[in-house]
């Protein structure tokens, strides 16, 4: 649920995500609670996630991964973005401990409506390869 990906670095991503009405987060014409908190994951993730792959990889067909989240330390929802709205996400890495192939993070995110806040959140993540 990332339309564009505006910037990334090691610690920090911006993503821009068009809302549209074939997405299945979409209720009486806005995104859901549950659409927002997915588009935060998906920015969050493209952090660490951008670690398990060469820097050539631009399709991302070098690797698999799975991530979860493992922990939704912090969600406040302000309102919802109506359909056609195009919102846009900043997440910070907080913290990051990887063992082998499973990588733990913590990351703050908010998301905004034009320039209003509408999310601020803070998720932990699992984040593996797999076979």
């Amino acid at each position: 649920m990332v339309s564009k990906l505006v910037s990334i670095s090691e610690t920090d991503v911006h993503t821009e995500f068009a809302i549209t009405s074939d997405c299945i987060f979409v209720k009486n014409n806005q995104l859901s609670e549950t659409g927002l908190i997915e588009n935060a994951a998906q920015s969050c993730s493209a952090i660490v996630g951008q670690s398990y792959f060469e820097k050539d990889d631009l399709t991302g067909e070098g690797n698999k991964l799975v991530g979860y989240i493992s922990a939704i330390k912090k969600v406040e929802i302000f309102s919802l973005p109506a359909l056609n709205a195009t919102i846009t996400t900043k997440a910070t890495l907080v913290s990051r401990y990887d063992t082998g192939s499973v990588t733990m993070c913590s990351i703050d995110c908010s998301t905004f409506n034009n320039d209003e806040l509408i999310v601020a959140c803070t998720l932990n993540f699992l984040i593996h390869e797999v076979a």
